[in-house]
């Protein structure tokens, strides 16, 4: 099973009373096999052509509903399990995604894992067994807030992270990362063949709006919780970041499971993209409620004829 995407189709998505957003897939995919440069490539501030925020977010609404349609007919159908990727550098809006595109999921069909530094215990294991732990059943949607994909992104930025895992040899180098990029298609590939989809969003947030929301989160009280110290000393690294970033969606979009770019300047667009993309796929799996057979039907006549005359 495999998400085959066309990059030149084009996305319409009717918004409010005012048209449509309009854009090519390829916007905001990166082509597998084809290389990108993420400056070049993606624009953080890209809204195909469209500024009616209140008309996408009455959109984003009627996506909850759509996904939690479509979420009751992969819970039933018991066929396929659905894991959603989200990575993106600090305050690109990851949570606020998760909580507002989800909102409508039946909570018994979804579970959030969030990534944090790895424990002793992890840090024992191989770098994909705490993600492998975390993976969704068939017929439940998994959310991975970060994932095992930081283990080419801090992992490879931090070289102080890779000497916690205590590997064998000299780890690091051009090749050990070649090496961890093939390992994770690998894991991908498996996943989807065994009815588990990939879906993987890298939320694009420029470093101009990054300082934007740090500020808002220092000057606004309500929002001092959210301001953490290590997220701005992260801050020092954006280039270095970028780079790993770039390398992360050269070396692992793939044909079964691609990188969606989010453009994430502005919430109203990427949450409107990523309740769209998350739909759309959805859609691809042919989702339908088991058929009922005759004789299960004639037991629940029967059922039903005894409740009445009870």
């Amino acid at each position: 099973m495999k998400i085959n995407f066309d990059p030149d189709r084009k996305i319409k998505i009717p918004v409010g009373d005012k048209g449509k957003v309009e854009f090519k897939l390829g916007d905001v995919m990166v082509v597998p096999d084809r290389k990108i440069s993420l400056k070049k490539d993606f624009d953080p501030d890209f809204t195909g052509g469209f500024d009616d925020k209140e008309g996408a977010l009455e959109k984003v609404a009627a996506n909850v509903q759509r996904l939690s349609e479509l979420q009751e007919k992969l819970y039933a159908q018991d066929v396929y399990g659905v894991l959603v990727i989200f990575q993106a550098i600090d305050a690109a809006g990851k949570d606020g995604a998760i909580r507002h595109v989800m909102s409508g999921i039946n909570p018994q069909g979804c579970h959030v894992t969030s990534f944090k530094s790895p424990s002793s215990e992890e840090l024992d294991h191989d770098y994909l067994w705490r993600a492998a732990k975390a993976l969704p059943a068939r017929g439940m949607i998994g959310i991975f807030n970060r994932s095992y994909y930081e283990e080419v992104l801090a992992v490879k930025l931090h070289p102080e992270f890779l000497a916690k895992q205590k590997l064998p040899g000299k780890p690091g180098g051009k090749a050990f990362w070649e090496r961890r990029y093939k390992e994770i298609n690998r894991f991908e590939k498996y996943l989807t063949a065994n009815g588990i989809v990939v879906i993987k969003f890298f939320l694009n947030l420029s470093k101009k709006e990054q300082k934007k929301r740090f500020l808002a989160r220092i000057d606004e009280p309500d929002k001092n919780w959210k301001f953490s110290v290590a997220d701005y000393e992260e801050r020092a690294h954006w280039d270095g970041y970028q780079e790993v970033f770039e390398d992360m969606l050269n070396h692992t979009s793939t044909k079964h499971a691609p990188w969606f770019v989010v453009p994430s300047d502005n919430k109203w667009f990427a949450r409107l993209a990523i309740s769209e993309t998350i739909c759309l796929v959805l859609e691809r799996l042919d989702l339908k409620f088991p058929e009922t057979s005759d004789e299960k039907k004639a037991e629940l006549q029967r059922i039903r004829e005894e409740m009445l005359n009870e």
